[in-house]
């Protein structure tokens, strides 16, 4: 199928891209600049377009996805992604606005497929991430596009963990320091917000080596520690 990918150029996306070039056609990346205070994460998603030789979209609508310590003067909590706090990340309706639009790109384009990265571990606290959101936006679009074009949503780590897409990018050679996942956007990544403690805690569950440089390199094995604890109790 002719796929275009859905890329912010964190780890799991990139991921995908690599297995999407692996296993189908992939024909584009799309990614967007919707004023993240980690905008960086763009280089890296234009990095991977380079490197699988692909053309790459950046749709710009920062300004409008308010509300959320992405794109607000909101300071972006430290811990598991699990924790409560850590909702202070939800960007309302960011997925369901991102995939609409790649959906007209790609009717436009005449792409088979639409791919998207979300997986199991987005659960916990993002709602367009669940199953059941990938589910009701396929039958929307099919309505959507009725007559004009048949595009399927494509999200194979829905149901899975991160660690697994960490294998899976093994496997298709993704070069992970080639990724950006910290949402803070510093020189480095952090190793203490959400998206860095589920980034080194899936590289040890893989058992496979993070080439990662983390300003706290340790600081996961604490937050997973103490949410394993609130957890039981």
């Amino acid at each position: 199928m002719k796929t275009i990918v859905v890329c912010s150029g964190g780890l799991d996306s990139v991921t995908l891209a690599h297995k999407v070039a692996a296993e189908q056609q992939l024909i584009g990346l799309v990614s967007f600049d919707y004023g993240q205070r980690h905008r960086k994460e763009l280089d890296f998603a234009a990095s991977c377009a380079a490197r699988l030789s692909v053309p790459h979209q950046i749709i710009d609508i920062g300004g409008h996805l308010s509300g959320s310590a992405l794109t607000d003067n909101v300071e972006v909590p430290d811990g598991h992604y699990a924790e409560e706090t850590m909702k202070a990340t939800v960007v309302p309706n960011r997925n369901a606005i991102m995939l609409a639009i790649a959906f007209g790109l790609a009717a436009a384009q005449k792409a088979d497929a639409v791919a998207v990265a979300v997986h199991g571990g987005d659960h916990f606290i993002y709602p367009d991430c669940r199953p059941g959101f990938i589910d009701a936006f396929q039958r929307m679009q099919n309505e959507a596009l009725d007559g004009y074009a048949s595009v399927k949503l494509l999200a194979p780590y829905v149901d899975v963990s991160k660690a697994a897409i960490v294998v899976d990018g093994e496997k298709h050679g993704t070069p992970f320091s080639e990724t950006w996942s910290c949402y803070k956007g510093g020189k480095l990544h952090c190793g203490r917000c959400g998206t860095c403690v589920e980034r080194r805690e899936a590289f040890d569950l893989a058992g496979v080596p993070d080439p990662t440089e983390y300003e706290d390199r340790d600081f996961w094995k604490a937050a997973v520690s103490r949410y394993s604890a609130t957890e039981v109790r």
